[in-house]
């Protein structure tokens, strides 16, 4: 079983390091943090880091260690919730000793000398609290900090339990998480709480946003409109949902506009847009993807595409 072969890997090795994607989310960092969090409380003696560049809006969850390149020389690198090798974060993944992926996007890019990937699974949070619940008879043990990043994990990537992914399972392990003594008012607080600019922005959204016949939402952000409301890129995470709760509405996308590239988030509330995602290098869920355009044009063409799936799914509901 790949989960056991994972555990053996990690007992056997005294230097760990751990990566994730980049652009993390709650997820990414969770997972990170929280294996490394529970690698430390169960075995205090190993050397165990999560590298990758700081996101100031998730600082609150985990911060990075700086690990010098020899650091990997007889190192066992795990890799958390990153479907593709181009996205993982820090390219110096590659000169360990061993390499493990553990992940629960559909596979795009089989990597690593051990690969467990678990689409049923809400998030790689999730799977990381079945990894200590399968080590426990071994002596494995979360604690409070791992508890805290796994739950924060899941909840980011069930958007609060709300999301189709959320199964039986998930809400058993959050329920093993709470028994640790952590602050979930503050964490739920540091996830969801926006400053006055992005809530501006938001409003803005609200009022302009249009729906097509059939059920597509195209909301561009540009460069221009970011700098008008001061928000940063990485701010717009938050707005992802402004729309999710608009009647009939099926397929929505954010268009981020970049210097050198548009940034695209696409959401669904049932017809699968991951194949369209992967077109425009991207990729993700079947219900919830992202991916890159370089030119307004091209963007339109990507419209085009999910305007296509709106209609199937429209006509076969």
């Amino acid at each position: 079983m790949k989960i056991t072969k994972i555990i053996e890997a990690i007992e056997k090795n005294p230097k760990i390091i751990i990566h994730r994607h980049v652009r993390p989310d709650p997820d990414a960092i969770g997972s990170q943090g929280g294996l490394k969090a529970l690698i430390k409380h169960s075995f205090p003696e190993k050397e165990v880091y999560a590298v990758g560049e700081d996101v100031l809006s998730l600082a609150f969850l985990a911060k990075m260690d700086q690990v010098p390149d020899d650091a990997y020389r007889e190192s066992l690198v795990i890799v958390c919730d990153t479907a593709n090798q181009p996205r993982i974060d820090d390219e110096r993944y590659r000169t360990g000793n061993q390499l493990i992926k553990i992940d629960h996007h559909p596979i795009t890019d089989s990597y690593g000398d051990i690969e467990w990937v678990s689409t049923e699974s809400s998030s790689t949070s999730e799977m990381i609290v079945e990894l200590a619940m399968e080590a426990k008879s071994r002596g494995w043990a979360l604690n409070k900090e791992a508890a805290r990043l796994l739950y924060a994990g899941i909840v980011g990537d069930t958007g609060r339990f709300k999301f189709p992914s959320t199964t039986v399972k998930t809400f058993q392990y959050a329920g093993e998480l709470v028994r640790y003594d952590f602050d979930r008012t503050a964490l739920y607080d540091a996830l969801y709480q926006a400053e006055e600019k992005v809530l501006r922005l938001n409003g803005h959204i609200l009022q302009h946003f249009q729906l097509s016949e059939n059920g597509l939402c195209v909301i561009k952000l540009s460069a221009e409109l970011l700098k008008e409301f001061n928000v940063t890129v990485e701010e717009t995470n938050q707005l992802v949902q402004v729309v999710a709760d608009v009647k009939g509405i099926k397929v929505w996308m954010f268009l981020i506009e970049e210097a050198d590239q548009i940034r695209v988030r696409i959401r669904s509330k049932g017809a699968v847009i991951n194949q369209i995602a992967r077109k425009y290098n991207g990729g993700g869920h079947p219900l919830a993807s992202g991916a890159t355009v370089y030119t307004w044009d091209e963007a339109k063409d990507l419209e085009a595409d999910l305007e296509k799936v709106c209609k199937e799914y429209v006509e076969g509901s």
